[in-house]
Parts: C-alpha cells; structure tokens; sequence
C-alpha cells in the first residue's frame, strides 16, 4: 500500500496546489498545461557605476524585446535557518585539540547565536517560470522540447546581464512547493530522492 493516500475530498491540498505531477523538471498544471522554472542569480545593481547602470538597463530592455514567451519573474524570501550551520560549528569543536582554534570557534558560534537570536537573517532567491504553449497542451514531449528551447534563449539573455541561471530538477520543485506550504515541518523532515519516489508511486 503507498505511503501517501490519494484524497477524495474536493478541499484537498492537491486540488489546491493545481499541480497534476512532477516530471522531468516539468510541472503538468490543470487543463495540461505546462511549467519550467529557472533559478537565476542576482545583479548588485546598486555597486555598479553609472556607466555600467546605463549598460545593464540597456542589456535587460534588449532581453526583453527579445523574450519568445510570456514570463513570470518570481522573487522568493525566506527567513534562514542557521541551526545546522552552527551544529557543524560546534562539532568542530570537539575535534579540535588545539585551545586558540577551539576558543576560536566557541567565539563564533556565540557571536552568531546572538546575531540571529536579535535579528532575521533572510535569503532572497530568483525565479523565472515558463510556460507553455497553448498548442502543447496535451503533449508532453513536445511542451518540453519547446520549453527546453525557449529556456535555454532566455538563459542565454540572462547572462548577458551578468546573471547565471539553471533550470530546477523534479526533486527541486517538488521541494520549492514543500517548503513553501510546510516551512517549519521542512526544516526537519528534509525532501529525499526517495521520497520523490514513494510520491510517485502513491500519486503517478
């Protein structure tokens, strides 16, 4: 029997998510509509001169003249969780033998501690999502081949801007809207490939 029982209930959170599945990096909505999502660093647009200002505005007008399908720019921000970070610290510590490294370390793992105990520290991520089009509906491989193609123009203006993208793998996505929807229950039940596995089987 799969771990995950499929609801019947109209008000379930499936029917409410509007994700069908997950597949090959590739989100099947309602209607068999199509998604890929593209993960993009960030420009300090501020940092640069004005020069290089005028350059970066000019470079995103031309990839936006040049966009091949609607897009929609997704920023994400979170609040971090450093708990494990100053676990990794802190287990440093017991193996190290020298007393100035070990003081050191205890230094930092207060320091941080207090930093985070007294303010939110907050990460910021970037997304691009890419739909398909009207005529792929229904086709999967062909949704993908044009998504694929579509990705890989727009990736190709992005760096232009100085900024590198990279497209989000099933486990991604499926761990994206995990977080998204269960932000303190992801922090310590973690997405696993076999997870993915045991959804696919309950759910594919």
């Amino acid at each position: 029997m799969p771990v995950f029982q499929k609801s019947n209930r109209k008000a379930s959170s499936r029917l409410q998510i509007n994700i069908k599945q997950i597949k090959d990096g590739i989100m099947t909505l309602s209607g068999n509509r199509y998604r890929l999502v593209l993960h993009a660093s960030s420009v300090n647009f501020e940092l640069r001169s004005e020069d290089e200002q005028d350059a970066l505005i000019e470079a995103y007008q031309s990839v936006l003249n040049s966009l091949v399908c609607p897009v929609q720019i997704l920023i994400c921000i979170r609040e971090m969780d450093l708990d494990k970070y100053i676990e990794d610290f802190q287990s440093k510590l017991q193996n190290e033998a020298e007393d100035i490294y070990r003081q050191q370390i205890t230094n930092y793992s207060e320091f941080v501690s207090k930093l985070v105990a007294k303010n939110k520290i907050l990460s910021r991520h970037f997304y691009v999502v890419l739909p398909s089009s009207e005529k792929d509906a229904g086709d999967f491989d062909l949704a993908r081949e044009q998504l694929a193609l579509n990705a890989d123009i727009i990736s190709k203006g992005l760096a232009r801007l100085g900024m590198q993208t990279r497209r989000l793998t099933s486990l991604e996505l499926l761990d994206f809207f995990y977080s998204f929807y269960n932000p303190k229950l992801a922090k310590t039940q973690l997405i696993t490939e076999q997870t993915l596995k045991l959804l696919k089987e309950a759910y594919v």
